[in-house]
């Protein structure tokens, strides 16, 4: 029977051994060629001089300098700043109220609502613009309900922008408030009240710093994800963002530094932030004496109040689904009749059959299909890998891999899909080099397909890392260490005991890896450049772009891709409950 004494779930149990230290190198090698090298071509691009002269190759700030001292880039740089600041602000006003109550009450239909919070996740932002447009534009439902002339998401796009990638990442921030409640012991909350202490005094003097950084941890991605954000500013037209500014300088970065000296700068900005909310709120949490159940702990709240909660969580509910509601109100509306009307005047089913059976569409939903199957066969063998070698072992560098598999999340996906772009320009895929033709985002004829695969198991491998560990913690070393005893092999005491435990962690894990790498936003815009290779989300933003019934069919694909990530979200909540937050987590 497995022990439940936590201290023995993260004891090495296994000791340094040629396998692992093998494996650990191998871990890290992949992790250098296809995380570490491409960031690291990008910074070489920024700051070394080009062309072929005397004065090649050597190191300048100029192109570092030359950013800001362009209006229109620092104007980009300010309004990323922007849009991730607002966008993190507004996730924080609507997550955390909510996981307060969520934790500490008991309302009508709270375990509905618990469920319903995941739903925003379900469709990508630049998808859920297209909705929203067609009920706050200047001819959309709204005006069209109210009598107003107002076009919200035209004169003011930036806060369009923020609305629509707030109402996607506000669950992320949920989700680690939530999972940080649940470790508090409700004794000091309980103390502080028998001493006076009012409810707003503890929560600013005992909760919130106690569970600062779950918070931080999903501030961090809700941050970064904005600020760095290319498919929303795109749908809206609002161009003056560094993300959309690099995107539109791909088109230079074999003959100019500039894209690579702004991708540089979008990075070191994300990091700089992510490291002075580190400091100043990211501190480990203090430890607890206890740990109570919070569920014995939930106060039921009067009729008035408790109807006033689940009226709450029921608003943010439906506001978060109108990006929703309006994508498949355009996905089933005949072209033209959805004009100053508050529903469309005319239905239709033949979008959805388009966007299957048109060559564009159908065939983008087989690549992704491909990379995403093949790219989560890749995070599942490595994730397990990695959480392996950090739980399980004492091999010196575990804590050097576990930062790696977790840069990802840090590491903006543009940046590293630029950083892969970059590669292709050097050896060995340039010119003469092993690999010319087989790999290759520009030219003639690209070939993107390899790119692709890697980058989205790169990206995802997070997911799978931190759903292992979770697994591996809730699982004794002691069985596997019986089972060795007994004459088992390493392998065989893994493949027979602990993958049989911790299988419910490892699907959850994969389906949030592979729903993710189904709609990659930015490593699909920039990688994948000719049709014949385009995943989901690039088809999706090449039929908004044309005209007649292309916004029609890219809705029904994004209704399409809204029915997977619900299942696969389901699916991971359902099996890892409470712990789901831990894995959105840097």
């Amino acid at each position: 029977m497995a022990t439940t004494d936590p201290s023995l779930h993260r004891k090495p149990w296994l000791p340094r051994s040629a396998g692992s230290y093998l494996l650990m190198g191998a871990m890290l090698a992949f992790l250098g060629v296809t995380l570490v090298y491409p960031i690291a071509l990008t910074v070489d691009g920024a700051f070394l001089t080009g062309g072929s002269g005397q004065d090649a190759g050597r190191f300048t700030t100029e192109h570092i300098r030359l950013v800001f001292s362009d209006p229109g880039l620092v104007a980009g740089l300010v309004n990323s700043a922007k849009i991730g600041i607002a966008t993190t602000a507004v996730c924080l006003l609507i997550g955390l109220p909510l996981a307060l109550f969520s934790a500490r009450y008991l309302y009508p239909c709270k375990a509905a609502f618990n469920a319903m919070i995941l739903v925003p996740l379900i469709l990508p932002p630049f998808v859920g613009a297209i909705g929203l447009q067609s009920i706050l534009g200047r001819e959309g439902a709204l005006n069209s309900l109210t009598g107003w002339d107002t076009d919200v998401l035209g004169s003011a796009k930036f806060w369009g922008v923020v609305i629509v990638e707030a109402l996607h990442l506000y669950p992320i921030v949920y989700l680690n408030a939530t999972a940080a409640l649940a470790n508090l012991d409700p004794a000091m909350d309980e103390a502080a009240e028998n001493l006076g202490a009012g409810a707003l005094r503890r929560f600013f003097t005992i909760t919130l710093p106690l569970i600062r950084p779950g918070l931080f941890a999903g501030c961090t991605i809700v941050f970064i994800w904005a600020f760095t954000e290319l498919g929303t500013p795109l749908v809206f037209d609002y161009n003056q963002v560094t993300p959309v500014q690099i995107f539109f300088g791909l088109k230079e970065v074999e003959s100019s530094p500039q894209p690579y000296a702004l991708t540089v700068v979008m990075l070191a900005a994300s990091v700089l932030i992510y490291g002075v909310g580190k400091v100043l709120f990211g501190q480990r949490g203090h430890a607890m004496y206890s740990k109570a159940s919070r569920a014995g702990g939930e106060v039921p709240l009067g009729t008035w109040a408790g109807w006033g909660v689940a009226g709450a969580f029921g608003l943010v509910t439906f506001v978060a689904l109108l990006p929703h509601i309006g994508v498949v109100l355009t996905a089933v509306a005949q072209p033209g009749s959805w004009y100053r009307s508050a529903l469309p005047r005319g239905f239709t089913l033949s979008h959805f059959e388009q966007a299957l059976s048109s060559p564009e569409a159908f065939g983008s939903i087989v690549n992704s299909l491909h990379y995403s199957i093949v790219a989560t066969i890749i995070d599942i063998l490595l994730g397990l890998a990695a959480a392996y070698l950090i739980v399980r072992t004492t091999v010196r560098g575990r804590h050097l891999l576990d930062a790696l598999c977790m840069l990802p999340l840090a590491v903006p996906g543009l940046v590293l899909a630029f950083g892969y772009t970059a590669m292709t320009l050097k050896w060995p895929f340039s010119k003469g080099a092993p690999l010319e033709g087989m790999v290759s985002v520009f030219g003639a004829d690209p070939n993107p397909v390899i790119l692709l695969i890697v980058i989205f198991a790169v990206r995802r491998l997070p997911y799978l890392v931190r759903s292992s560990i979770a697994g591996l913690e809730q699982t004794s070393g002691e069985l596997e260490e019986a089972a060795m005893n007994l004459g088992a092999s390493r392998f065989r005491a893994v493949r027979r005991v602990i993958l049989p435990l911790i299988m419910a962690n490892l699907i959850a894990g994969a389906l949030l890896a592979f729903s993710n790498a189904m709609l990659g936003v930015s490593e699909a815009l920039v990688l994948a450049q000719q049709e014949k290779y385009f995943p989901i989300t690039r088809a999706i933003y090449a039929f908004l772009n044309r005209l007649g019934d292309g916004p029609y069919i890219a809705s029904a694909m994004g209704v399409w891709a809204m029915a997977l990530l619900t299942v696969t979200l389901v699916g991971a909540s359902v099996l890892m409950g409470k712990k789901l937050g831990s894995i959105f987590r840097v």
